[in-house]
């Protein structure tokens, strides 16, 4: 019996020896630090306030049906809550509509890390053709007919009329103050010293996501991603081959970002990383998201295919899918059915003890016509 409980004890201090070895290869979860800042769009409270505004108003789209926040409700995650996000009307998008929860850390935004800032994506989603589908010159001169807007924009910028560019860094701003507060992460709380901040699940999940469950191989630092890209064998969404509509949009978009004919010609599901590079190894392959507020934020992966972080854990166990370019890193974990619970405890510890929820901002109201022109004297 005392043979035994000390094989066990070694068994044990060995697993957990081994944990300690291989999460040093990664950097270690930590705290997320105020969110990096760029110089050239600093922040101010008044230009935060008017990014806001900009954020929830839906003249910032084509038919004034598509503001950002659409697709990126406080409510839900700050997502639509569906699988696949809902698109521009007329059309179906073919993937998941991604937080921007701590989106201010991401130095790749979008799935396959198609824009390097975040005055890159609201451009890039607002005059998207399945999803804001605006034009600039029109969405410009919607701001310059409300004279709310007007006199925000020359406080903010010193610019005499809104400019279509300074609405985005403005959005940007905004974005950046949509971030986890560190006090109300029990992790964060943890590894700040709080040792009673994690109980003994988590704590049992967190030697699983460093030791191993591997999820440190990928999910590290302190946004929890490593914002590289992995093919993972993601099971594909039904709706690639049975919704005629969002097929037409799928192979729309295949058309749009210049992938070879033959690709064009058998297009069937997303392909991801391709898309940037036309590179054939990277078929398949989607950015790391991070994995702080999963509680918010399900459902997950890029297509919305898994429903519960129980199902994320489980795809995970099993190895991940079939994906010709699939990443070695997975394996099967053969996790017990008490890890697999340990693990989504501490998945869940690194969110924010309640959501995060904005209130609706007050918008500018109706259109107001222009004074005529001032003709000079001579």
């Amino acid at each position: 019996m005392k043979s035994t409980f000390r094989i066990t004890l070694a068994a044990s201090a060995l697993v957990m020896a081994f944990s300690a070895v291989a999460a040093d290869k990664y950097p270690k979860l930590g705290p997320l630090p105020p969110p990096p800042i760029p110089k050239d769009n600093p922040n101010t409270p008044e230009k935060v306030a008017l990014g806001k505004k900009i954020f929830w108003d839906n003249r910032l789209s084509g038919d004034n049906s598509m503001p950002c926040v659409s697709c990126h409700l406080p409510a839900l995650g700050w997502g639509d809550g569906g699988q696949i996000s809902r698109g521009y009307p007329g059309t179906k998008h073919w993937r998941n509509s991604q937080t921007v929860l701590n989106s201010a850390y991401y130095n790749k935004l979008f799935w396959e890390g198609s824009v390097t800032s975040l005055e890159a994506q609201a451009p890039a989603a607002a005059g998207g053709g399945v999803a804001g589908n605006g034009d600039d010159s029109v969405m410009e001169m919607r701001l310059r007919f409300l004279p709310e807007y007007v006199a925000e924009f020359k406080k903010v910028f010193g610019s005499e009329w809104p400019r279509i560019n300074d609405a985005w860094r403005a959005v940007a701003a905004y974005q950046r103050t949509v971030v986890s507060d560190a006090s109300k992460v029990p992790f964060d709380r943890y590894a700040k010293g709080d040792k009673k901040a994690l109980n003994a699940s988590q704590l049992k999940g967190m030697a699983l996501y460093n030791g191993k469950a591997g999820c440190i191989q990928c999910h590290n630092g302190p946004l929890a991603s490593d914002q590289k890209f992995y093919a993972l064998g993601v099971p594909d969404h039904p709706n690639y081959k049975d919704d005629p509509v969002n097929q037409v949009t799928h192979r729309w978009q295949y058309y749009q970002k210049g992938v070879p004919e033959g690709y064009y010609r058998n297009a069937t599901d997303d392909l991801g990383l391709f898309f940037i590079t036309k590179n054939p190894k990277d078929i398949g392959k989607f950015r790391v998201p991070s994995l702080r507020e999963l509680k918010y934020t399900a459902p997950y992966m890029h297509n919305g295919i898994l429903a519960t972080l129980a199902d994320v854990v489980e795809f995970y166990n099993q190895g991940g899918g079939a994906a010709a370019n699939k990443t070695p890193l997975l394996k099967p974990l053969k996790l017990s059915a008490q890890e697999k619970k340990d693990l989504v405890a501490f998945l869940e510890a690194l969110s924010m003890d309640e959501p995060l929820i904005h209130d609706d901002p007050k918008l500018p109201g109706d259109y107001q016509p222009l004074p005529p022109p001032v003709m000079a004297v001579k």
